[in-house]
């Protein structure tokens, strides 16, 4: 009969000799497939192809259902995005509609108030439209050349607007092209009325982005964000006209922020008034006619 101590010291010895054995088993596997790869390159290759080859529908599969998750949220955030502009929308064009019903009546209302006092209506200009070929500067600071000249019907003065605003008036004109005076040029000094107020000053041009009112008599009344257009005394610019905001009011210093922008100007409209300009000449008979009325 054999004795357990016995027993036990032969397991541990087969157990040490597997250890070994498999130690040696490992060794042995991966100097064997050094040599393979040193060997055969592309049997490795085609192997490492097979091997993915073999695994790209599986990895195919398991993306589905989490390429599926994320489309299905963001369909979510899409029709709640959509939900939140149907909504705005809605308010805006509630809000819209309601402008419109106001602005039909106060023309019919404008309109009887003309009749009433037999207003002559403004002169309505012919517009020439002009690209901005170059900043080219010249005797002036600030200033554009456009594509319109004198065969087109321009002239020295004119007045020039783009879709935002004012822009300027001619200075020169030649046959082809013709030079646009910015407002924001030194020389530039433009006549122009509070919208709200109605004060009247001069936009005075210094070179710089946001030229300065001048002669305002009512300062204490202007604030950021009042809305500034040509008032047309002295008749060189047409009433209304948009021009900008007030930007700031620094110690007697009113800056203006223009609607326009001078460096994605493309497009300029000159307002042609015809020989007699932006106020007419009534003629020697206008008098005895008003006489007669």
């Amino acid at each position: 009969m054999m004795q357990p101590n016995g027993q036990l010291s032969r397991f541990g010895a087969m157990k040490v000799a597997l250890h070994r054995l498999a130690f040696v088993v490992l060794v042995a596997a991966a100097f064997g497939l050094m040599l393979l790869g040193k060997a055969d390159t592309v049997l490795v290759t085609r192997l490492s192809h097979a091997v993915t080859d073999a695994l790209a529908p599986v990895l195919e599969v398991m993306s589905k259902p989490a390429a599926s998750v994320g489309a299905v949220m963001n369909n979510i955030r899409e029709l709640a995005a959509i939900r939140e502009e149907n909504a705005r929308l809605r308010e805006e064009n509630q809000r819209l509609l309601r402008w419109q019903t106001l602005a039909r009546q106060l023309q019919v209302e404008n309109q009887r108030l003309r009749d009433l006092a037999n207003l002559v209506p403004d002169p309505r200009p012919r517009s020439i439209t002009g690209r901005v070929v170059a900043d080219t500067g010249g005797v002036f600071a600030r200033s554009l050349l456009v594509t319109v000249g004198a065969r087109d019907g321009a002239r020295k003065g004119q007045v020039v607007v783009a879709a935002e605003g004012l822009v300027g008036r001619l200075t020169e004109v030649g046959a082809r092209s013709s030079r646009v005076l910015l407002l924001t040029d030194i020389n530039s000094k433009i006549p122009v009325v509070m919208e709200e107020s109605r004060a009247r000053a001069i936009l005075v041009g210094d070179n710089s982005n946001r030229p300065e009112l001048a002669f305002l008599k009512a300062k204490a009344g202007v604030s950021p964000g009042d809305r500034i257009v040509t008032s047309g005394v002295t008749g060189a610019f047409p009433p209304g006209l948009p021009v900008g905001v007030v930007a700031s009011v620094d110690e007697g210093h009113i800056r203006v922020e223009l609607f326009i922008e001078e460096g994605r100007l493309e497009l300029v409209r000159i307002l042609d008034y015809g020989p007699d300009g932006i106020i007419a000449d009534p003629g020697p008979g206008a008098a005895a006619r008003a006489g007669t009325d």
